[in-house]
């Protein structure tokens, strides 16, 4: 068969390999003048600091098969990411642990007396929250609330932590131990050379022919081939005709410096009367390097608008009941299969979206072997 995919970020790039593999003709349309998407990496010239380009990108994952997939088209050194925020001139270690509880509260408070006091503080007549600060003040109370939570989510998401859903907050996010990575699973790493390369030698296959600078038209791009894969935004795909999706965008203040400017690879910023989230200095994301300068972006979030880069799906109520339209319609579409982050309208993290595009790929194989018409979805997406 001859397959079309729109996009060149992991998703598609993983997709268009694995039916190159199993002998199908593969043709890929990128939209920007890079592969990779918004992992992609690249040096910068003044510096040669392997940069971020969309903003870190750290990988992690407990999936065996994603692990093995990844290290099959690319060098993983070990990394340990770690996240420090500023709050009210001081500086704490993030995910909330205990010695973050002890610095804030001024305490030297073991493990079992940090849980019962952290219980203490929680509001227990909130039975069942209505919203992310409701669910927060449940688990935490009100100062590690209000230190360390609302500011960072009112920038994060430009709405009040009253308007969000309580499932953005899903479990206790503290740890009564001096465990400060920021990520717990098994293979924590970063690629030697930059995700860049990763999906580069994915797509290297003489199977696959690939097009930058060149979008897949919804409407044209289907002459010619017998099934498209669709990693761009679902909504896009129908013209935006019911209307647009919610997503948050970033803007960066990229600037360099001499020497070390922070310490760390990344520093939230608590406190809603800065206006960025976070800094991010790139060279600490490849430590096994040595820069006399340093790269580093500030990080602001606000509405993404029709012409900006979509990174965090809304998903509130309006967007969920635009979302099953979309669905409804992704549904009744023939040939098309709609795989990835956007192509979903979720968040993912790179080892789900690697993972997922696997489970796609096989799908798609299994249907064709089978003689069955290739499903459009082959996750939930509502």
């Amino acid at each position: 068969m001859r397959f079309v995919v729109g996009g060149a970020g992991f998703s598609g790039a993983v997709v268009a390999r694995q039916l190159a593999e199993a002998g199908h003709e593969v043709t890929m349309h990128e939209q920007r003048d890079h592969l990779a998407g918004n992992c992609y990496t690249v040096r910068d010239a003044g510096t040669d600091v392997l940069v971020h380009e969309y903003g870190p990108h750290i990988f992690h994952t407990d999936d065996e098969r994603v692990w093995e997939y990844v290290n099959r088209f690319g060098e993983m050194v070990p990394f340990n990411h770690r996240v420090r925020t500023t709050v009210g001139g001081r500086v704490y270690l993030m995910p909330v642990n205990l010695l973050t509880i002890n610095q804030l509260f001024g305490t030297a408070l073991r493990p079992d007396e940090a849980r019962a006091f952290v219980e203490q503080k929680a509001d227990s007549t909130i039975e069942e929250p209505a919203n992310f600060e409701e669910q927060a003040l449940k688990f935490m109370g009100r100062e590690l609330y209000e230190a360390f939570f609302e500011g960072y989510t009112r920038k994060q998401w430009g709405r009040d932590p009253k308007d969000l859903p309580a499932s953005i907050l899903s479990r206790l996010p503290i740890r009564f131990n001096y465990d400060d990575r920021y990520y717990n699973h098994q293979h924590q790493a970063m690629p030697r050379n930059g995700y860049t390369e990763i999906v580069a030698n994915i797509v290297d296959h003489p199977g696959i022919e690939v097009h930058l600078s060149s979008p897949l038209d919804p409407q044209g791009g289907r002459a010619g081939f017998d099934h498209i894969v669709w990693t761009g935004p679902l909504d896009a795909w129908f013209g935006h005709r019911l209307g647009r999706l919610g997503y948050r965008t970033l803007d960066f203040d990229r600037f360099t410096a001499a020497g070390d400017y922070q310490g760390c690879a990344v520093m939230n910023y608590g406190d809603y009367e800065v206006p960025y989230t976070r800094t991010s200095e790139h060279k600490h994301f490849a430590p096994w390097e040595q820069h006399q300068q340093t790269v580093v972006f500030r990080e602001t979030s606000r509405a993404c608008g029709p012409d900006d880069i979509p990174y965090y799906p809304i998903r509130l109520v309006d967007d969920k009941e635009l979302l099953s339209q979309y669905l409804e319609l992704a549904r009744g579409e023939s040939s098309v299969s709609f795989v990835g982050r956007l192509g979903t309208y979720r968040y993912l993290d790179m080892d789900v979206t690697i993972g997922e595009a696997l489970r796609a790929a096989d799908g798609m194989l299994e249907a064709i072997a089978a003689g069955d018409p290739i499903p459009p979805f082959f996750v939930d997406p509502s």
